[in-house]
Order: C-alpha cells, then sequence, then structure tokens
C-alpha cells in the first residue's frame, strides 16, 4: 500500500510539473476505418514522435505550448501534413483518415517493424499480421496461422496427424494462447495444418517464445496473443472461398452507417468455415487410406463493434471451435470449445492514459475413446476479469499496470498407463496484479516489470520480477536480453515421453505426487520456470533484417504423468518409494540453444530463413532423459515471389528440415502372464500376452523429417469483386516421413504423403 502511495504521488509530481504542457492523442485509420498498426507520428523540428498502437491510438506528452506540424506515415498510404495547436492541458482527439496511393513498398523506405524494435524490447516475440501469413504456401488452398507458427524461431512442430506445438523446450500445457483475451484451450486441430483462427480475421499476432513481460502470466513457457480486426465501417463485403479441404465465408459491415465524423460508428464480422476432408479424402487422397483420412472440424467466430467520436469502443464476441477424428476400431477422440466475451477501450479526459477492460468466459470439453475401451473425459471452464491502465508520464516514461481475476473448474475421467481412473474435479480462482515500466530514450530501453499471482485454491503465491533490456549501439545495430520468473498451476494428463497425445485432458492440482525430490521435500503444486535470455539485432540494409537470440529456460518444477509407476498407491505398498507408485511425479527440465532468424523484405520477395538448435533434457527421480520433442536443429526455408506488373502472380515454397526425436528402442519380447491368481495360477494352461522389453528411456533417435510444400495463388480483379485461385503441393516429392511405429505388429506408419490441393476465393 505505501509503494502504491508513492507511485501516486510521483505521478501527481509529473502532472504538476509540466503543467505548462499539452498532450496530442489521435487514432489513425486506414481506408476502411480500421485502425492502422504502427503508423509514424513524427512532430517536425522536435524530438516528440509516437507510432500508433494496436487500436490505432497514439499520444505525445508534455509538448510546451505552442504550433506543430505532425508527419503522419504509413506503408502504401500517402504521408499526410496536420496542423496542431498546443494552447490547454488536454485537446480533443485528432482522428486522421489515410488515403491509398498507388506507391508500393521500393519507394517507401518505412519499415514498421523496424520502427518497433527501435522502440521495444522486442525480445523473442514475433509479430504476425494476416499479410505476413498469406505469404506461406497455401496447404489446401488456404493459408494458415498453425502452418506459419511451424517457420517460427524456437518451434517444434511433431507431425502433421495430431502433432502438437513445443516452444524452446516447453510442451503445449505451458504455452498459453489468448483470442481477444480469451483463453483458448486447444487452438490446432488434430490434422496440423489448420488451427482454429480464420487467417483473415486476425489483426495481429504475437508469439513470445519467451521472456515476455509481466503483462502476461499463467504459463512458463510462451504466450501467443491474437487480436482480430473490426469489421468494415463503411460498406457491406464478404469473402468466399473453397478448396479440397474446406470452405469459409467471411461477412463483414456497418451496423449502421456513420453519418459524420462526430458520431459514434459500429460493425460486425463473421466467419465460418467447416471441413469435408473425411469426404472428399475417398476420392481425391484415396492412395492415403481408402477410408479417407478420419478428419473433421467446424469453426465460427463472430464480433460487433461500437465507436465514441473520441475513440472510446467496445467489442462484443463470441466463438464457437469443434474438431473430431475417427481412425475406425482403433481411435475416436473429439472436443468442443465455446466463449464469449467484451473488450473496452477509455479515452479519459485524463489525455495521457488510457484504460482498457476485459471480460470472458471459455468452455473446453474434450473425450477420446479406444476401441472397445472405457472412454476418458476432460472439461475445462472458466472466466476471466481484467483492467489495465496506461500512462504516458512523458517521452520517455510509460507506465502500464492493471489486475485480473480468474476462475476455473476442471473435472476429469482418466485412465493411465496401469488403468488406473484418475478422475478429480476442481475449482479455483487466481489473483494477479502487475507494473510494467518502460523508460525509452531511443537508444537505451529499460523494461522492468513484477507480476505477483496468488493462486487460492492450493494457498500458494507467487512473485515474479520480469526485466528487459535494449541498447541502440547504431541506427542498424542492437543488443537486448531478458530474465523472468513465471509458474503455472495448470496440468496436463499427456505424457511428454509420448511422441503422439490425442487425448489431453486438463487438471489443476495434482491429486497424487512424491512428498520429495532428489532429497528434497516437493512444498509446492506449481510448475515453475526462470527463463535467460541475449541476442542482437542487425539491419544489412534497406531489406536484409538479421535477429540472433540465445536462451536457457530452467524449468526447476514440472509435473506429468508418472510412467516409472509400479504399484497401487495404497496400503499394500506403504513400504514403496513415492515415485513408484504416486499418479505424477516432480521433474526438472533444462532447455538451451539459439535461434537465427533472416529475413529479406522487398516488393516483390519476401524471404525467411530460420534456423535452431537446442538441447532439452528432463530429470526425474530415477533418470535423465531426452523427451521426444528433443530436436536437436531445425531449419525452414520460406520464400514468397510476385510476378507480373501488378504482382497479382504469386509463387510460394517453404522447406523444412528436422532432425530426428528421440525415442526408446525395442529390446525383446515375453509372454506376460496375468497373475491375478498368486500362487494358484496354473502355468500351464495359462495364456499370456505379448510383453515388451525397452530399452534405456529415449536412448534411440528417428530418421530426420523434411518436406517441401509449394503454392501458386492469381489474382483477377473484376469491378465490384475479387477472384483469386490457388494451387498447392504439400510434400512435393512424397519424403516418407514417419508417425509412429507398432512394436507389436512391426508396423511404420508414415506422415502424410503428396497432396495436391486447389482452391478459389470470392471477394466482393
Amino acid at each position: 500500500m505505501k509503494n502504491i502511495f508513492f507511485l501516486f504521488c510521483f505521478l501527481l509530481y509529473c502532472d504538476i510539473a509540466f503543467a505548462q504542457t499539452g498532450t496530442a492523442r489521435g487514432v489513425v485509420y486506414d481506408e476502411n476505418m480500421e485502425p492502422a498498426i504502427g503508423a509514424s507520428i513524427i512532430v517536425k523540428n522536435s524530438n516528440f514522435y509516437a507510432v500508433s498502437d494496436l487500436n490505432g491510438m497514439f499520444i505525445i506528452p508534455n509538448m510546451p505550448f505552442g504550433d506543430y506540424i505532425l508527419e503522419v506515415s504509413y506503408i502504401g498510404y500517402a504521408t499526410q501534413f496536420i496542423d496542431l495547436n498546443i494552447a490547454t492541458k488536454n485537446l480533443d482527439l485528432i482522428r486522421i483518415n489515410l488515403e491509398q496511393v498507388a506507391t508500393q513498398l521500393d519507394d517507401v523506405r518505412i519499415n514498421i517493424e523496424r520502427q518497433e524494435k527501435k522502440n521495444d524490447v522486442s525480445m523473442s516475440v514475433v509479430k504476425l499480421t494476416s499479410k505476413t501469413i498469406n505469404q506461406l504456401p497455401s496447404i489446401g488452398g488456404e493459408p494458415d496461422v498453425a502452418q506459419f507458427l511451424q517457420i517460427l524461431p524456437g518451434v517444434v512442430f511433431t507431425g502433421d496427424q495430431g502433432g502438437q506445438l513445443y516452444i524452446r523446450g516447453g510442451a503445449p500445457i505451458h504455452n498459453k494462447v489468448l483470442l481477444d483475451g480469451m483463453t483458448i484451450y486447444n487452438p490446432f486441430h488434430s490434422i496440423g495444418f489448420f488451427s482454429v483462427f480464420d487467417t483473415d480475421l486476425i489483426k495481429k499476432a504475437d508469439v513470445y517464445t519467451g521472456g515476455f513481460s509481466a503483462e502476461y502470466g499463467g504459463r512458463i513457457s510462451s504466450i501467443m496473443d491474437i487480436q482480430t480486426r473490426d469489421g468494415n465501417k463503411k460498406k457491406i463485403s464478404s469473402k468466399f472461398s473453397a478448396n479440397t479441404f474446406a470452405s469459409k465465408l467471411l461477412f463483414e459491415g456497418p451496423i449502421f452507417k456513420q453519418k459524420d465524423q462526430n458520431r459514434g460508428a459500429s460493425s460486425f464480422i463473421f466467419s465460418g468455415k467447416t471441413s469435408y476432408l473425411n469426404k472428399t479424402s475417398q476420392y481425391l487422397y484415396s492412395y492415403v487410406d481408402s477410408m479417407g483420412l478420419p478428419y473433421g472440424f467446424s469453426d465460427f467466430y463472430g464480433k460487433l463493434s461500437f465507436f465514441s467520436p473520441n475513440g472510446s469502443k467496445v467489442n462484443i464476441y463470441g466463438f464457437g471451435f469443434n474438431d473430431n477424428v475417427n481412425y475406425v476400431d482403433l481411435t475416436e477422440m473429439g472436443w468442443l470449445t465455446y466463449g464469449f466475451g467484451t473488450n473496452v477501450l477509455l479515452i479519459p479526459s485524463s489525455a495521457k492514459m488510457l484504460v482498457e477492460g476485459k471480460m470472458s468466459y471459455s468452455k473446453y470439453d474434450v473425450f477420446q475413446e479406444d476401441f472397445e475401451q472405457p472412454r476418458n473425459t476432460s472439461s475445462i471452464g472458466g472466466y476471466n476479469i481484467g483492467l489495465d491502465f496506461s500512462y504516458f508520464v512523458s517521452q520517455e516514461h510509460k507506465f502500464k499496470y492493471g489486475a485480473e481475476i480468474l476462475g476455473y473448474s476442471t473435472a476429469l475421467e482418466f485412465r493411465n498407463s496401469m488403468g488406473t481412473v484418475i478422475n478429480p474435479s476442481d475449482h479455483y480462482d487466481v489473483f494477479a496484479a502487475y507494473l510494467d515500466y518502460k523508460y525509452n530514450n531511443r537508444r537505451f530501453i529499460f523494461n522492468p516489470g513484477l507480476r505477483i499471482q496468488s493462486y487460492t485454491s492450493i494457498g500458494e503465491f507467487s512473485v515474479e520480477p520480469r526485466l528487459g533490456i535494449k541498447y541502440n549501439l547504431n541506427e542498424n545495430l542492437r543488443i537486448k536480453s531478458s530474465f523472468g520468473m513465471f509458474s503455472q498451476n495448470l496440468l496436463s494428463t499427456s505424457s511428454e515421453r509420448d511422441v503422439i497425445n490425442l487425448f489431453s485432458g486438463f487438471l489443476s492440482s495434482p491429486p497424487s505426487l512424491p512428498e520429495s525430490f532428489k532429497d528434497n521435500v516437493v512444498d509446492s503444486y506449481l510448475q515453475k520456470a526462470k527463463h535467460y535470455i541475449v541476442g542482437v539485432e542487425y539491419e544489412y540494409n534497406e531489406y536484409i533484417d538479421v535477429n540472433i537470440e540465445g536462451y536457457i529456460k530452467d524449468f526447476s518444477q514440472l509435473i506429468s504423468e508418472n510412467k516409472n509407476r509400479l504399484f497401487e498407491d495404497n496400503v499394500d505398498s506403504s513400504d514403496q518409494p513415492d515415485y513408484l507408485k504416486k499418479a505424477f511425479i516432480v521433474e526438472r527440465g533444462i532447455a538451451s540453444g539459439f535461434d537465427i532468424l533472416l529475413k529479406y523484405l522487398s516488393d516483390r520477395l519476401s524471404i525467411w530463413s530460420v534456423y535452431s538448435f537446442g538441447i532439452i533434457e528432463r530429470s526425474d527421480e530415477i533418470q535423465t532423459y531426452y523427451p521426444h520433442y528433443d530436436r536437436r536443429h531445425n531449419f525452414n526455408f520460406l520464400c514468397s515471389y510476385f510476378f507480373g506488373e501488378k504482382r497479382d502472380l504469386e509463387f510460394s515454397v517453404r522447406w523444412n528440415y528436422g532432425s530426428g526425436f528421440p525415442f526408446t528402442k525395442t529390446e525383446g519380447y515375453y509372454e506376460n502372464l496375468n497373475m491375478s491368481n498368486g500362487v494358484n495360477t496354473d502355468f500351464n494352461t495359462e495364456n499370456g500376452v505379448l510383453g515388451i522389453i525397452y530399452s534405456d528411456l529415449a536412448s534411440g533417435r528417428l530418421p530426420d523429417y523434411h518436406r517441401l510444400d509449394v503454392s501458386l495463388k492469381k489474382t483477377h480483379h473484376f469491378n465490384p469483386f475479387t477472384l483469386e485461385w490457388s494451387c498447392g503441393v504439400t510434400n512435393l516429392y512424397d519424403r516418407e516421413n514417419i508417425f509412429y511405429y507398432n512394436r507389436i505388429s512391426t508396423e511404420r506408419v508414415n506422415q502424410l504423403p503428396i497432396l495436391p490441393s486447389l482452391g478459389l476465393k470470392l471477394i466482393f
């Protein structure tokens, strides 16, 4: 309380000290009245500047009274010069409507991403837009964020079917995915080409592979924060696309038309997509499986937006996603997730502050049923309420602080490898508060933060300091580093020793955990990690950017399903050590490595070249081993080129190489007799089942993985609509990448073979 009082006094002092100054604030819109992210606002003949944020907002505080000229520039739009008179402390909001021009990127040497890097630490983050994602080869005729995530530095993908993303040593449960502030518990469909997100809806996707700021919490590895755009405020428009995998409809427009700029506006946007791959694949891809590829899904998202004349706005949104995979006579798995929420942007009369509020609820239900086996089920649902304040003290100093309340309910019915039923249910609340401060004098950026998390259900309190630093050595070369402590209490039933996990159940605290780990008392149910990251950014010329980062993630406590379990946790095994009878086990992990990202960007040619090296170790009470996603070498090359005077023909190619995953070898087989009758078992008549003798855990390596995808996209403009067709080939040279190996039948099953596709999109 004392610290909060001092902070209030400091902010009040700053307001008084700059009493003879005013604050310029405004919103920048593109031609569709969509907020322009990253527009550059420079006050001519001064050191004042700003960059518009996610909402198109900019604030320039503490400008001495006088007359100024604002220079507003944005790629593909005409530069505007706006006269500004500062005569009062708080000015009315400036609305800037950009006008498109024919000027292309080669005539405009303003790189939004570069400007942002010079003003933020930008450690271990890749910022994507729908335009960036659309440069990827169109698998199934439709680019998708799931495909683009696979080429990012530090990201390991385990396969085309039922694959998961592992980010710099963290498991999927350690990654948090947010959609407009709502938690998405499963963002990827069972066929690994597609996510639940419509690329045409995405305004911005920030992927933090580590070292994220105090604004984010509740996960120990990574954050993916996706923001959707608002609907078109000027006219009704729509997009319809269909391809060999799925079809999609997007519909948007104003709820009521804005008559003048002094009145509010409103808009809506709706997107729906559905897959019919399980039907078309019987005819188009019968060489894969005569029964067809067993995948089906559908995704729906809707949003209403309301805007006031002063720049404040309210969004109301909802979604529903589902997925089903059915391997006949083997297993069936399906899930359904839905949610709704609202977020609010308020611009109070105190012009130096922005207030953002959010409130949402989301639910996820999943089941898996193996052939003639009991069904596993899991459910998680919860709400979150948050309030964030951004305070611009001066050109160099900015505070962001806020609080969040989260409540979750989990239910699980799961049978582990011994057939023991684990069926806990729980409800818990998390209270969090954070303070993030940034000092930026355009050469040195200092960004400390502190997050506090209170896990009420388990009575634990976590203090998590964060720090980011960047130094601009010159206009083109920057060094940076970050440190952070992180915690979470959400667990998964998936064993990180298995290559394929179709079913992943959720629980908030383990029902059975050893009392000690390596002679140290286990006094916490939390999973914890520390991140240490250093890096360098270099801009070689106008087109080439290089980013190199080295990292260590120290997972000081991990909790996972106990694969070492030999005994039931009951009175009969009271003399056995906990790590041989508890349902869950404590582990420790270390992930270290480095990533190199080289990008080339011009008006026609775009290239991403990514190399990642990593070593991941996990230690339990018995052994140190490499988890199944320990891919030492990972290389991605993505190239997109536009042909023709109008740049309406695009060719894209992507090649991925990954060294082999660890696996546990089979040393032999034996007859495993049922000894349920003890000494009365008749060995002469009793038939056993085939037992497997395993070698040391993760002692072998699978073959290397590599795949080539290509696509060609052509755009035709017919007034009043646009037609776009695309064709592509996935796994062009039909590489046989291993999916899994059946130890009993000694049968190898491969990933998907060569898959051609054709797609059409109509925009009107």
